[in-house]
């Protein structure tokens, strides 16, 4: 059974959910309609010294990360897709129509022309990998508190599975200056890397602000059927967000470990930069297959997350990920994750429900999803979920059957 904790963390008016890690959020940093995970789900975590071990330096795979004996069943995987996960080139005319059929057909797509230059790209991935590249004593000192969201740490969804996974992480939201005073205490490249990490959010929050009136309009949709999405004068947009970086190391056995659980984004959408490395595969909706997400020079992969499948009354399907590890070669991947303000109740937008189109979910914040998430896991959608899905289409968070 696929497994997705999900937590959500606050700052004033902002909420952001972080899938990949399964963060718990900081009782300083929210306010009271915050949702803890029960302290007996915290109990199926494995020992602080297996969590916190220096995967680059294992020489073979430890039992607490072997996922199965013998290896992972790939039966549904047949290589990559014939078709592919599309290339979305966003100067194209018709890139608002490409985006809305990829939307539907896969939950995924990559584009080209997006407007973040290669440059700001290639810094967070240094960015990145030098902060992974540490000592592992090092990074522990900007590890995430137990009840909190920002800093180091491994992906906590482990805690519902047998088995750790194998990657590491760092998240961020807000500024990442007091944790990056901690991992370079004694030079400035801690100025360096939160001018990074700055200039990389403001970049990603207008493309995603951008991403979202694209999926939205090709359902016909406007700003004034949405209007808290409104971009503001600067273009940037009202929402929260989240940088992930997550760091996979090349695997002594790879076919026995899992860089991260299959699970679906409960954002808005989320925009992943990954480095020149395969390892992300997605499950197309109805193929019941897996598909690699080969990395493409200068693209960014799109995920729809499940708030844009409630907002187009499940036309567009949340895609079901995971990442996989290799032999030979270390992965780095950076996610931006986007969402809503926490306060805006999220529901399908009015002009995508008629007869034929009943209204197929509740109206549900942020938090309250969130909450709703980490309570049912991949039955989420279907827990708040008015009338039965219209022919053809499945409950993209109803996985009981995948193997991960």
């Amino acid at each position: 059974m696929v497994s997705s904790n999900i937590y959500k963390w606050g700052r004033g008016e902002c909420c952001c959910l972080l899938v990949e890690e399964g963060l718990a959020p900081s009782r300083e940093e929210v306010k009271e309609d915050v949702f803890l995970l029960e302290d007996k789900t915290r109990a199926h975590a494995l020992s602080d010294a297996h969590k916190f071990l220096d995967l680059n330096s294992v020489k073979e795979l430890p039992d607490t990360h072997a996922w199965t004996s013998p290896p992972l069943d790939t039966s549904g995987y047949d290589g990559p897709d014939p078709e592919g996960v599309p290339i979305i080139d966003l100067n194209d005319g018709s890139a608002q129509e490409l985006i809305g059929h990829a939307c539907k057909t896969w939950g995924v797509f990559q584009v080209i022309n997006h407007g973040v230059p290669k440059n700001l790209l290639d810094e967070i991935e240094q960015t990145g990998r030098g902060l992974f590249s540490l000592p592992m004593h090092q990074k522990m000192k900007a590890a995430r508190a137990a009840d909190g969201v920002s800093g180091y740490g491994v992906a906590r969804i482990s805690s519902f599975f047998p088995k750790l996974m194998w990657s590491e992480g760092f998240t961020i939201t807000g500024s990442p200056a007091d944790h990056a005073r901690l991992l370079w205490p004694h030079d400035h490249r801690h100025h360096q890397f939160c001018n990074t990490v700055d200039e990389y959010q403001k970049a990603m929050n207008k493309l995603a602000g951008r991403l979202m009136w694209l999926m939205l309009g090709s359902l016909g949709v406007s700003s004034d059927d949405v209007k808290w999405a409104s971009p503001k004068k600067d273009g940037s947009q009202e929402g929260c967000a989240a940088i992930q970086m997550n760091s996979y190391p090349a695997c002594p056995d790879p076919d026995r470990a899992m860089g991260l659980a299959a699970h679906t984004d409960s954002t808005i959408l989320t925009v992943l930069h990954q480095s020149n490395t395969n390892g992300l595969q997605v499950l197309r909706e109805g193929a019941r297959r897996w598909t690699t997400v080969p990395p493409h020079p200068g693209a960014l992969v799109v995920h729809v997350g499940d708030l844009m499948h409630i907002l187009s009354n499940g036309s567009y399907p949340s895609v079901l990920h995971r990442a996989m590890v290799n032999r030979t070669q270390h992965r780095l991947s950076v996610a931006y994750l986007y969402g809503p303000p926490t306060s805006v109740k999220i529901s399908p937008i009015s002009k995508l429900v008629d007869h034929s189109h009943p209204q197929m979910y509740r109206p549900i914040t942020w938090t309250e999803y969130l909450g709703t998430k980490a309570k049912h896991f991949d039955k989420a959608l279907t827990s708040v979920r008015l009338c039965a899905p219209r022919t053809g289409f499945v409950d993209t968070n109803d996985h009981s059957s995948v193997r991960v």
